[in-house]
């Protein structure tokens, strides 16, 4: 998550007016963000479902398809040909506008001429550096399959690509240098500094998801600022719950009485704070110990989805007090 740190001061909100007014993603890039970021995952359930979603808002199948191609040179065959073939089971299940066909370069064309200058175009440089000298053979791939072959195939601008790679890059660990590299070519095709956030805060959730999102937290509203999401695992013995936050989304201060809680942190970036202390930054793998009787609150992160399993310490009477909001003033602080 470090990735989503290092990107300005942020936080868009998703809602309302005009999007290219506002700086953000239109509803095309935004589907071509989470489809991009389920194929690099290999999540084929939500792939299938964010792929229904795009046709339903006016993707077509050929535009999709070209995104899918395009991540083989990111993600690899197997996961491509994976998202394909999702893809090609929901065209046939209804009746979806197919679209203007990708056209292939011409096989007497120099690829790598062509691709040398697609690549210079995007990069706003000549692409070179000692691991190219070492590997000319990776140098000449890119060039003439990914910059030559797939982005002379039209149908998707070159724009389009790029919110596409950056949202599969964003979506895979230990990726942080290409990542960068191609956020840079995306704010060369004109995408802004908070398109790109949008991007990277969207991408934030499907990489994190170890239980399902669940349903609206709504039981718990009144005691939360922003949307939450509750998955009950389980009641007996143990009650246990998967909650998850949206960017910047926070409970209020509580008290667990006479029993504590135990957060276990499944994925995304928040905080955890207790009254008179400094909070403390959450990130996956880390665990909670909250004892009882002791003031505190837990939330997401204003750049990043949070999600953690909720353990309720078992204790006879026990119970949660609910008191005051997280001021925006003292939340603002955090990073």
């Amino acid at each position: 998550m470090k990735k989503l740190c290092l990107l300005l001061t942020m936080l868009i909100l998703f809602t309302g007016g005009n999007a290219m007014a506002n700086n953000l993603l239109t509803s095309k890039q935004q589907n071509l963000v989470m489809i991009s970021s389920y194929t690099a995952t290999g999540d084929l359930t939500n792939l299938e479902k964010s792929v229904k979603k795009g046709l339903d808002d006016g993707l077509t199948v050929n535009e999709i398809k070209e995104a899918m191609v395009q991540m083989y040179a990111y993600c690899g065959f197997p996961r491509s040909l994976n998202a394909l073939s999702t893809l090609l089971r929901v065209s046939k299940e209804g009746n979806y506008k197919a679209g203007k066909e990708g056209k292939a370069l011409d096989k007497k064309a120099d690829k790598n001429e062509i691709g040398t200058k697609v690549q210079t175009e995007l990069a706003g440089q000549p692409v070179k550096g000692e691991l190219f000298d070492f590997a000319p053979a990776i140098d000449d791939y890119l060039k003439e399959h990914l910059f030559g072959d797939i982005f002379a195939r039209g149908v998707l601008t070159n724009q389009e690509r790029e919110v596409s790679t950056i949202a599969a890059l964003s979506s895979i660990e230990g990726v942080e240098p290409q990542l960068n590299a191609h956020i840079q070519i995306g704010k060369n095709t004109g995408l802004t500094d908070k398109q790109i956030s949008e991007i990277l805060i969207l991408t934030s959730r499907p990489k994190m998801e170890v239980f399902p999102l669940g349903e609206k937290n709504e039981a718990y509203a009144k005691y939360f600022k922003g949307q939450s999401y509750l998955n009950l695992l389980t009641k007996e013995q143990v009650h246990t719950a998967n909650v998850t936050f949206e960017p910047k989304c926070r409970n209020n201060w509580h008290i667990h009485r006479k029993g504590g809680q135990i957060l276990l942190v499944t994925g995304g970036r928040g905080y955890y704070q207790e009254w008179g202390k400094e909070a403390q930054e959450l990130k996956k793998g880390d665990v909670v110990n909250i004892p009882p009787e002791t003031k505190h609150w837990h939330g997401a992160a204003k750049d990043s989805w949070f999600s953690h399993v909720a353990i309720e310490v078992p204790s006879e009477g026990g119970s949660n007090e609910w008191l005051e909001e997280v001021s925006d003033e003292e939340y603002d602080k955090l990073k």
